[in-house]
C-alpha cells in the first residue's frame, strides 16, 4: 500500500488502541483485587451487554479475515467454517450455558471439581484450557501480522514480527490492568465496530451486482478459474478419501469445539443468573448468525471482484481478502474512497484481534491462577494473591503466544482456529458433558477424559501435514508426517469420550451420590449458585 493508505489506517489503529487503553485505565482505577471482580467483572453485566461481548469474543480474526479468505480461494468448501461456527452455538445454548453458569464459579474446572477430587481435576482441566487458549491466540497473532504486512505494502517480515510483539504487549496490559470488566467493554465496542464495518462492505458488494446474488456467485465462479466446481463441494475437501475425512473431522471440531472454549465458558459467569446466561447466548446467536451470513457475501465478493490469484499473491492463505475487497469497493488503489474504506476495514480487523486476544488471555491466565497455581499449592490461596498470579501468568502466556505466532505466520487464521476447536472438543467437552449428565462419573474418568483427548489431539497435529511433509507446512524442509489428516477431531474427539468412559469403569472410587444430586439440582434450578 502507498503512504496515502498507511496514514489513515495507522491513525485509526492508534485511535482504537488509545480508546481501549483509556477504558482499561478507567476500569483499572476501580477495585480489581477480588477474584470475582477480576475474573467475572463483578457479575454485573446485562444479557444484552454480555451477548455483544460473547459475539465480540467469538467473531475473531479467523472469522473476519480467515473465513472470507478461504471462501475467496476455494469457494463452497470455505463456507464450512461459517456454517460450523454458527451451528456450534446450538450446542452451547441447549447443553452448556445455564448449567455451566449454575455449577461453576470462574472456570471449566469449577464445574468438574464440584463433585470430584479437586486437585487432579483442576490440574488436568487447567492444562487443557491453557493449551486451547494458546492455540487460539496464535491465530490472532498471525492475522495481525498479515494485516500490517498488507498495510505496509509487502511481505514485511520485520514489520509482521514487531506487530505480533506489539499485540502481545497490548493484550498483557489489557488483562493485567483491567480484568474482565475492561475486557468486556472492549469486546462490546469491537463487536459494534465489526458488525458495522461488515454491514457496509456487504451492502457495497451487493450494490456492485445490483442486488443479484446469483450474478455474484456466477462471476466469482468464472473469475476463480474453476468454473462451476467453485460453487460445489469438493474443491478443497473432495480430491480423495483423505480430504473427505478431513472435511468430516473439521466439521466435528467446529460444531463441538465452541462449548469447550475457555474464554466462551468464562463469559457465562459475568451475568448474575443462569437465565441471563441463556439470554446472552440468544443475543450472541442473533449477532453471530448475521455476521457469518455476511462473511459468505464478502468471500464470494472478493473472488468476483479481486480474483483468487490476486488474493493469493497478497497472502498465500487468503488472510488479506477483505481489506483488498474494501480497497476495490471504495474506488481502487489511489482513490480517496478506497483509501478511507481500506483504512476503516484494516482498523476494524486490528481492533478485532486486540479484543479477542484480551478475552482469551484473561481466560487462560484465570486457569493458570485459579486452577493450576491454587492446586499445586495444595491449598486455596487468598483471592488477592490468586489475582496477582493471574496477572503474572498473562505475561507468560503472552510471550508463548508471540513465539508461536511468529512460527506459524504463513498459515490461514481460520485453519489455525480450527485446530484450537479440535483440541477443545477433544479435551474439554467430554469431561464437561460427563460431569453434568453422568451420575457414575468419577475423578479418574474426568482426568482420563481430559488427557485422553488432549494428548492425542496435540500429538496428531504434530504428526500431521500441518507441521511437516509439505510446502505449506510449518517445517517444509523435514518430513515426520505420520497422520494424514490436517484436523485431528475425527480421531481425538471420540478418544476423549472413550478415555473418560474407560477411566470411570476401571476406577475403584465410589461415585458420591449426594454430591451428584446436589450438582444436578444446582445445575437445573440455580439453587446455591454463586
Amino acid at each position: 500500500m502507498t503512504g496515502d493508505h498507511q496514514m489513515p489506517a495507522l491513525l485509526l489503529f492508534g485511535t482504537f488502541v488509545a480508546v481501549t487503553l483509556g477504558i482499561t485505565t478507567w476500569v483499572g482505577r476501580h477495585r480489581q483485587g477480588s477474584a470475582e471482580e477480576f475474573y467475572a467483572g463483578g457479575r454485573l453485566f446485562s444479557p444484552m451487554e454480555n451477548g455483544f461481548a460473547l459475539a465480540g469474543d467469538y467473531m475473531s480474526a479467523a472469522s473476519f479475515l480467515g473465513i472470507s479468505g478461504l471462501i475467496a480461494l476455494v469457494g463452497y468448501d470455505g463456507m464450512l467454517y461459517s456454517v460450523g461456527f454458527l451451528v456450534a452455538w446450538l450446542v452451547v445454548l441447549f447443553l452448556v450455558a445455564e448449567l455451566v453458569r449454575n455449577c461453576g464459579r470462574f472456570t471449566l474446572a469449577d464445574v468438574v471439581a464440584a463433585r470430584m477430587r479437586e486437585r487432579p481435576v483442576r490440574i488436568a482441566a487447567g492444562t487443557s484450557s491453557v493449551t486451547v487458549s494458546v492455540l487460539y491466540l496464535v491465530a490472532q497473532m498471525v492475522g495481525a501480522g498479515s494485516l500490517v504486512a498488507l498495510l505496509l505494502g509487502g511481505p514485511g517480515e520485520a514489520a509482521r514480527a514487531w506487530t505480533v510483539v506489539g499485540v502481545g504487549v497490548l493484550m498483557v496490559i489489557y488483562v493485567s490492568l483491567g480484568g474482565m470488566r475492561a475486557t468486556t467493554w472492549i469486546q462490546i465496542v469491537k463487536a459494534v465496530l465489526l458488525l458495522g464495518g461488515t454491514i457496509v462492505l456487504t451492502v457495497l458488494v451487493l450494490l456492485r451486482f445490483h442486488g443479484d446474488f446469483n450474478r455474484l456467485l456466477l462471476t466469482a465462479a468464472e473469475r476463480s478459474g474453476h468454473g462451476e466446481a467453485f460453487l460445489a463441494p469438493g474443491l478443497a475437501y473432495g480430491a480423495d478419501w483423505t480430504a473427505r475425512f478431513d472435511f468430516i473431522s473439521l466439521g466435528l471440531a467446529l460444531v463441538l469445539g465452541t462449548a469447550g472454549l475457555p474464554h466462551i465458558l468464562s463469559r457465562f459467569y459475568t451475568v448474575p443468573t443462569a437465565r441471563a446466561a441463556r439470554r446472552s447466548v440468544v443475543w450472541a446467536i442473533g449477532l453471530i448468525g448475521g455476521f457469518y451470513l455476511m462473511t459468505i457475501v464478502l468471500g464470494f465478493g472478493a473472488a468476483a471482484l479481486i480474483g483468487p490469484d490476486a488474493v493469493r499473491a497478497s497472502n498465500a492463505s487468503g488472510n488479506t481478502a477483505v481489506p483488498l475487497l474494501a480497497l476495490d469497493l471504495g474506488g481502487g488503489a489511489g482513490s480517496t474512497g478506497g483509501t478511507i474504506l481500506f483504512a476503516i476495514v484494516a482498523a476494524v480487523a486490528f481492533a478485532t484481534i486486540l479484543a479477542v486476544v484480551a478475552g482469551v488471555t484473561l481466560a487462560s491466565s484465570a486457569s493458570v491462577a485459579h486452577d493450576l497455581y491454587a492446586s499445586l499449592r495444595r491449598r486455596r490461596g487468598k483471592p488477592r494473591g490468586e489475582v496477582a498470579v493471574a496477572r503474572v501468568a498473562s505475561v507468560g502466556i503472552g510471550l508463548l503466544a508471540i513465539a508461536l505466532g511468529l512460527l506459524a505466520r504463513d498459515l490461514n487464521v481460520a485453519f489455525l482456529v480450527g485446530l484450537a476447536f479440535a483440541v477443545a472438543a477433544s479435551a474439554n467437552l467430554p469431561v464437561l458433558l460427563y460431569s453434568l449428565f453422568w451420575r457414575g462419573f468419577t475423578t479418574r474418568g474426568a482426568v482420563w477424559a481430559v488427557y485422553g483427548g488432549l494428548v492425542p489431539a496435540v500429538v496428531l497435529v504434530l504428526l500431521s501435514p500441518v507441521v511437516s511433509g509439505g510446502p505449506a507446512s510449518l517445517f517444509p524442509g523435514v518430513d515426520f508426517q505420520l497422520f494424514p489428516l490436517q484436523n485431528p477431531g475425527l480421531v481425538s474427539v471420540p478418544l476423549g469420550f472413550l478415555a473418560g468412559w474407560i477411566g470411570t469403569l476401571t476406577s475403584r472410587e465410589v461415585p458420591d451420590e449426594a454430591k451428584h444430586a446436589e450438582t444436578e439440582v444446582r445445575s437445573l434450578t440455580g439453587a446455591g449458585a454463586v
